[in-house]
């Protein structure tokens, strides 16, 4: 198939498929966002996995689930920490930033009440205020828009692209979300709840175009993009990840294995191979690899950004 036809393909896909609910609103949003973080580096971050609806009614929906979001929001506190802002797609419901560590409705068993004032528990108290304190720093920088479906995702993503292309000179994509391989166009989607008494549904899925290329060359052409692989070979994980390179275009690949993905991780460009690797003493230390991941990053984007604005 042509790069004529993949783009095609993929303006099909908007056709078919309505934009979510809050587009416009989220559009606002990112807008006036990036309007006000001019002076800084922004960072897009995709994170979670869509799913497929079955049924047009969303109050009524029943997805297929394809990754549950365990995400990468550590990767955002280490690019605040490096001066950028970031725009934050995530999954609906999804693990969110700063608050990641919390554990939910049990962190109620952390809070008591002393002379009408709310207190947290001496044993967690220096936790909760780390977290608050990094909330208060960076949360001005912080734009969240969520997806639930493939469609939303899409959607969304074009948008920010386009946004971020247009209106800031140093932007980087990290696009780590789990996206569908198949879909169901939202015109052949049912208008009412699929009923169990009738039995199985006949589905016939598409296939979801591919996205990359119209987006390093259409709605994102100034920003730099990294993508990010995950494999269980780590024979085939270098290869991939550079045929993904020459495919699409795009600049940078993170790459991890399945089993070893805490400890290293491959980063990957047309030029550049190297593995970064965490120390058992840096892990016992509470080190996390997403500072050396944006670390690299910030690196190899910078010089590559310093260098389109030279030509």
């Amino acid at each position: 198939m042509s790069e004529t036809d993949q783009e095609e393909e993929g303006e099909i896909f908007f056709t078919e498929n309505l934009p979510p609910a809050h587009y416009d609103a989220s559009k606002s949003k990112v807008e006036k966002f990036c309007a006000a973080q001019q002076t800084r580096g922004i960072v897009l971050v995709t994170s979670g996995g869509t799913t497929v609806p079955l049924e047009l009614n969303t109050g009524t929906v029943t997805p297929i689930k394809l990754w549950n979001g365990k995400t990468i929001v550590k990767l955002q506190l280490s690019f605040f920490r490096k001066g950028y802002s970031v725009i934050f797609l995530h999954r609906e419901n999804s693990l969110r930033p700063f608050s990641r560590h919390l554990p939910g409705s049990s962190m109620l068993s952390w809070l008591t009440i002393a002379d009408g004032q709310v207190v947290v528990d001496k044993q967690n108290n220096d936790f909760v205020k780390q977290v608050l304190q990094e909330y208060k720093q960076y949360s001005d920088r912080l734009c969240e828009i969520y997806f639930t479906s493939l469609a939303d995702y899409l959607w969304l993503l074009r948008m920010c692209c386009l946004i971020l292309n247009s209106q800031t000179s140093r932007s980087i994509l990290y696009l780590a979300a789990a996206v569908s391989d198949f879909y169901v166009p939202s015109q052949k989607l049912p208008r009412h709840k699929l009923q169990s008494s009738e039995g199985p549904p006949d589905i016939h899925l598409h296939i979801v175009p591919k996205m990359l290329r119209p987006l390093v060359g259409n709605w994102a052409p100034n920003c730099y993009v990294a993508s990010f692989k995950l494999e269980t070979d780590p024979s085939i994980l270098i290869s991939k990840a550079k045929q993904a390179l020459e495919k699409y275009k795009h600049n940078l690949v993170v790459g991890n294995i399945l089993e070893s993905r805490k400890r290293e991780v491959w980063i990957i460009t047309g030029t550049h191979e190297e593995k970064i690797h965490m120390s058992e003493e840096e892990i016992n230390s509470g080190s996390e690899i997403e500072e050396k991941i944006v670390a690299m990053i910030e690196k190899i984007s910078e010089e590559y950004l310093i260098q389109q604005q030279t030509v």
